[in-house]
């Protein structure tokens, strides 16, 4: 079969690593291989689709069982694509949060940065770590 290709050309194909590709086999990202005679793995192109959407879905920062359900929503493509689409809004507000947290870590790094003492015990950097409020529990 022409579109058969080994693990091996998977993964350069798909640029994921061979431990991923049997990682996500094992959760049931992608389905059980074919296997030769010999016991080696053989994929087709639904296979490196499948792993090219994993891999795309990882890249965006969803997480594994949102992929899980974006795959069953590609599987179904007459199914409407509100859950889809509640996912990536969700996604969204979790980035946008992301962002405003390292935004706040930006700027308090920013603050301290640059500090031109001679000696530690000088270091505005060390004060405001050692003066630094403990979470509440």
């Amino acid at each position: 079969m022409a579109s058969s290709r080994t693990i091996g050309a998977l993964s350069r194909e798909a640029g994921v690593g061979i431990e991923t590709i049997r990682y996500y086999e094992r959760i049931g990202l992608l389905p059980p291989p074919r296997r030769a005679e010999s016991g080696y793995r053989h994929y087709n192109d639904d296979d490196i689709g499948r792993l090219r959407f994993v891999k795309r879905g990882r890249e965006l920062g969803f997480s594994i069982d949102e992929i899980r359900t974006l795959l069953q929503l590609a599987a179904q493509p007459e199914q409407p694509c509100a859950e889809a689409d509640r996912l990536v809004r969700e996604h969204l507000a979790e980035v946008e949060q992301r962002i405003a947290d390292l935004s706040r870590l930006h700027a308090e790094l920013a603050g301290l940065a640059c500090c031109s003492e001679r000696r530690a015990s000088d270091c505005r950097i060390i004060e405001a770590l050692a003066e630094a409020p403990l979470p509440h529990a």
